[in-house]
């Protein structure tokens, strides 16, 4: 196995139960590898498995390489050509939900410093200007507290139940729109539909993978549907919202305002600082699952889905990316 991915000994140690492990991680190389670099990688080290993060595991990797797998230590493996590894029968593992508590808990930090104007507080006090009274910053910087809101999910699966969860303990009203999930999580939990999340809710959250479905569905009429003081907030993926009307949303304060995590372009092109500039946006540069806690997380859930599959058995683990390749796994076996 050619492993590139983050890796503890102790993770390593226990991949070495189903062969030989060479690690060659991307992060103290600087960058993720490219095609090139990660042909070499596996034809130096005679590898026919590969475990990746960010590199870039396109067609001519794929055609290249006579893997026996792919696992991808991220949530949404799109930094591989997943149908190209379907049609050489090469099942694709990932690991959903692995950064889902770093995102919780970025999302519920930006929303309380959003909230309570602590952005605004911060430069005041840097910037000297508390001269006149003791209670000046009590009355120019009061905010609003988080407990009490209902929370629109939109999308929710692991990282929008995890979200849920941190934001419950702060007694937020939970709301969700998830088309794929066919019963609550839990009872308190309250489906409804996309437009009524966009009418009722305190906060707008997205947490939505980018298919041919989500791509641009957060639109204008939507955002049109929002509380004149609603915050909408974007962990996920920049693509699944319309830009124009996010943007126009928030230049005419038609809602309270954005925090945004994920941009169009990264890094921001012109048109992404012009979003990320207005006043009512707190943006950050794409580090809701920025945590060292995540790397351990990932390789937990990679090791435990290798371990059913190769050692228990199980097909129907649901970090297969790609179940469709079952059907060609099976009559190779039969091949054989």
């Amino acid at each position: 196995m050619l492993v590139t991915a983050p890796y503890s000994n102790e993770a390593l140690q226990q991949l070495e139960r189903y062969g030989t492990v060479h690690f060659r991680p991307w992060k103290p190389h600087g960058r993720a590898f490219h095609s090139d670099e990660l042909i070499r990688l596996l034809q130096e080290t005679g590898a026919d498995a590969l475990i990746t993060e960010h590199d870039h595991v396109d067609a001519s990797v794929i055609e290249t390489a006579n893997l026996k797998f792919i696992g991808v230590c991220r949530g949404t493996p799109s930094n591989v050509d997943v149908a190209a590894a379907t049609r050489r029968g090469i099942p694709v593992f990932n690991t959903p939900a692995r950064n889902a508590q770093a995102v919780a808990e970025l999302v519920t930090a930006a929303l309380i410093v959003f909230l309570r104007k602590m952005r605004e507080g911060e430069a005041w006090l840097k910037s000297g200007q508390w001269k006149q009274d003791a209670h000046e910053s009590y009355l120019y910087f009061r905010g609003h507290e988080l407990c009490g809101r209902t929370v629109g999910m939109v999308g929710f699966g692991g990282v929008g139940q995890r979200v849920a969860a941190v934001l419950s303990g702060f007694d937020c009203k939970i709301q969700y729109y998830d088309p794929y999930l066919k019963q609550p999580p839990k009872p308190e939990y309250v489906p409804l539909s996309l437009e009524d999340i966009f009418s009722t809710s305190d906060i707008v959250s997205i947490h939505l993978p980018v298919t041919a479905e989500t791509t641009g569905s957060i639109n204008e009429r939507l955002f049109g549907m929002m509380k004149p003081d609603a915050i909408f907030v974007n962990s996920a993926r920049a693509s699944v919202v319309q830009r124009d009307a996010l943007y126009s949303a928030l230049k005419e304060r038609r809602i309270g305002g954005a925090i945004l995590d994920v941009f169009y372009n990264e890094p921001p092109d012109a048109s992404d600082y012009e979003l990320i500039s207005l006043p009512n946006v707190y943006a950050t540069p794409h580090i809701a699952g920025a945590s060292f806690e995540v790397d351990g997380y990932s390789v937990k859930i990679m090791n435990d889905v290798l371990k059913e599959w190769f050692v228990h058995g199980n097909r129907s683990i649901r970090q297969l990316v790609n179940p469709s390749v079952l059907p060609l796994l099976e009559s190779q076996q039969t091949a054989l």
